[in-house]
């Protein structure tokens, strides 16, 4: 889809908005191609926790015995009862099909239904309805059953999850490499990452695969159906300015490189139309951003690199061109890096910083609907879900947010965080639709050392530290950590304005070499890596929690990925 059709688009939306009214364009507008259904979703009345919501449908394609309509919530809806209509819900996910008396649907014909809902904090009008996985409101959809239908044949229109209905690619390199483990085919058909961290990734490193030979390949394993491929855009002019381990090629000034000798090539790839039909999720630019909020002058945690990456500018102009150029590919989502909650979680840094995402997001060309939502945890191992104790929580007296552990952190662990950032972007302008994205890839923390309840009620750091899942030494520490786990396996709409749990970092990759290793990739030392380093302020001058032995960050640990098997929660 074009700019300006999104644009306009856009514009309608947000008159619809204003009525509680999902956009409909009437067929044969002029200047507008005719869409292939309209759907207009109406709240009739609302209050504090329900409303009521009346929707019609326009079938302006080939007459139809049988429909569904489809579509998922941004926030925490749920749908209790309905009428001339059969819906039903999954997590975020809502289908509603035809009775038995309203399944005919003419060409230019409509039908209406309606439903009963509740809700908490905001309800906001779905962004995507699709029937019969056709897109509605939008030009460029195809009708399956019209084979002259000459529309885009599948990728011309973003959906509003694309996990949704999808299968994830497996990066056949990362497979053969876990699956040479022993043990390791238990989970070798996982879907992972592929990261494109240098310049030569793009074409493929020492006769590897490229990036087009992984998009070749997602083909094939696409088949009929839908496939999403997860890339990781990791190359910024002086590339993770607090953490030596994957410091990049491209130095603090070159910004015209990072421009037209990495993301120009890469999006001139993805925008082959031979890749239309697949759904390609970048997740962009990893402990970049966040690090201009808290690793800068005059933080007790600046480091001299970070600051000059604020005065330079270049963080968020890379980010803001990569979101641009790639964003403007009709098949291609964005995931900008939202660290995670044991970084961001505290009130001086928690909206900052999506007030500088958001600096990114509208900076190079680039508009906050190039954004299709936000990831944390990247390669990190802040528990998902934290089942003994929570933020609310006090024993004698003294709020859990007291603890060593939490710090006076405004969450615990990653769902929460990631579900309240989402809330946060969509206030500070972010559309409503955002989703997000949580690595699980290693905060399982399973195995033997897994509390089974609360923690005793002595004081507040003994509840804590008894019942917390996490069981790192700090929520700082985050190279190679010792006793980490595989989380969640990969899952579309697993929690409300959650689209996916993914795997972006893959299991066996090392964060860092535990030692100093001469190497040609740019990447450096950091103690943080380093199993006997006594640590520095952004852990609280504790051990550093990482396992020996390790090797450059990105190169195989396979002492890590058996650690990792063997705490898996759930348990493989």
């Amino acid at each position: 889809m074009s700019r300006t059709r999104t644009a306009l688009l856009a514009a309608l939306a947000l008159v619809a908005g204003a009525s509680g009214t999902a956009l409909a364009v009437a067929p044969g507008d002029a200047g507008i191609a005719a869409v292939p259904c309209t759907v207009d979703y109406k709240v009739q009345n609302q209050w504090d926790t329900g409303f009521t919501a009346a929707v019609t449908i326009t079938n302006n394609t080939t007459a139809k015995s049988s429909w569904s309509l489809k579509w998922a919530y941004a926030g925490n809806q749920k749908v209790t009862s309905g009428w001339n209509a059969k819906i039903s819900q999954s997590g975020t996910a809502v289908t509603a099909a035809n009775e038995s008396y309203n399944g005919t649907l003419a060409t230019g014909g409509s039908v209406s239904f309606g439903f009963q809902g509740s809700y908490s904090g905001t309800n906001a009008v779905p962004a995507t309805f699709t029937l019969d996985g056709v897109t509605c409101n939008v030009d460029g959809g195809t009708d399956p059953t019209d084979p002259t239908d000459p529309t885009d044949p599948g990728g011309g229109t973003k959906v509003d999850n694309p996990y949704a209905g999808a299968k994830v690619y497996v990066n056949p390199v990362w497979s053969a490499l876990a699956g040479a483990e022993p043990g390791g085919s238990r989970i070798s058909n996982q879907p992972t990452g592929v990261w494109l961290d240098r310049i030569a990734t793009i074409n493929g490193v020492s006769g590897g695969m490229g990036l087009r030979a992984h998009l070749d390949e997602a083909l094939k394993q696409k088949g009929s159906g839908e496939l999403v491929v997860q890339l990781v855009i990791y190359n910024l002019p002086g590339r993770d300015c607090s953490a030596l381990a994957s410091n990049g090629e491209i130095g603090p000034t070159e910004i015209d490189k990072y421009k037209t000798q990495y993301i120009d090539p890469i999006a001139a790839i993805l925008a082959d139309p031979k890749y239309a039909s697949l759904r390609i999720v970048n997740t962009v630019e990893l402990d970049s951003l966040p690090n201009l909020v808290t690793n800068v002058t005059p933080r007790a945690t600046a480091t001299a690199n970070c600051d000059t990456m604020k005065a330079n500018g270049n963080y968020v102009k890379g980010v803001g061109y990569a979101l641009n150029k790639l964003g403007g590919i009709p098949n291609v989502y964005n995931y900008v890096d939202a660290g995670h909650h044991g970084w961001l979680g505290w009130d001086d840094n928690f909206s900052t910083t999506v007030q500088t995402l958001k600096q990114a997001a509208t900076a190079e060309g680039a508009t906050v609907s190039d954004v299709a939502g936000f990831i944390t945890n990247t390669a990190n191992y802040s528990a998902l879900k934290e089942q003994y104790f929570t933020i609310n929580d006090s024993v004698n007296g003294k709020s859990v947010r007291e603890s060593k552990w939490v710090d006076w952190n405004r969450y615990v662990d990653e769902l929460s965080y990631a579900q309240a950032f989402r809330a946060e972007a969509v206030k500070q302008g972010f559309d409503s639709g955002v989703g997000m994205l949580i690595d699980t890839s290693r905060n399982g923390w399973g195995g033997t050392a897994r509390p089974t309840g609360p923690g005793a009620t002595t004081d507040v750091d003994t509840y804590v530290t008894g019942g917390r899942i996490d069981r790192r030494i700090h929520v700082g520490n985050w190279c190679n950590q010792s006793g980490a786990g595989l989380g969640e396996r990969p899952q579309a709409s697993p929690e409300a304005g959650i689209d996916a749990y993914v795997w972006i970092k893959p299991p066996g990759e090392s964060d860092g070499a535990s030692s100093a290793i001469p190497n040609d990739e740019g990447k450096g030392f950091d103690r943080m890596c380093d199993p006997t380093y006594t640590g520095n302020p952004r852990n609280n001058n504790n051990m550093s929690g990482a396992l020996p032995n390790a090797p450059l960050s990105g190169h195989w640990f396979s002492a890590q990925f058996q650690e990792l098997m063997k705490n898996a929660y759930p348990a493989l």
